[in-house]
């Protein structure tokens, strides 16, 4: 079976708009619109359920998941460094988060590459453990 292309697109509330972020996955990142599947769930925790029949049902080894932010995964970057590890390393799949290019496993097959994902997702996991105000401090805000 040919490795297929899925978009994940989350918001927190029923009032939020998910247009922007579909627009992105189906305009500029080519998904077929089936293939982008929408939440209206909180990001404190993983346990989503079309976040998780995406993951454990849908996506193969050699897919290619994409987001649009790293946040649209969730909220805990404990837990997300966690999630990018089961879908990368285990499932085999490769991920893509549009707003930072760093964070596209398709880009950065060779080891130094890996390294630098592997160390991005741990300092954003660290971050989020020291607490919201030094997080807050890393996004930009006082």
């Amino acid at each position: 079976m040919a490795a297929k292309k899925f978009g994940y697109v989350r918001v927190s509330t029923r009032e939020q708009n998910p247009e922007r972020q579909i627009h992105i996955l189906r305009d500029e990142e080519g998904i077929d619109e089936r293939d982008i599947y929408v939440e209206k769930e909180s990001g404190r925790q993983f346990e989503r359920p079309v976040y998780r029949s995406l993951v454990d049902n849908i996506l193969r080894e050699g897919d290619l998941l994409v987001v649009t932010e790293l946040k649209r995964f969730g909220r805990n970057y404990g837990e997300i460094y966690k999630e990018w590890f089961h879908i990368a390393k285990e499932i085999g799949a490769d991920i893509k988060v549009t707003s930072m290019p760093i964070l596209d496993t398709t880009q950065s097959k060779e080891l130094v590459g890996q390294l630098i994902t592997d160390v991005v997702l741990a300092v954003f996991a660290y971050v989020a453990d020291r607490g919201q105000t030094q997080l807050r401090w890393v996004d930009g805000a006082p």
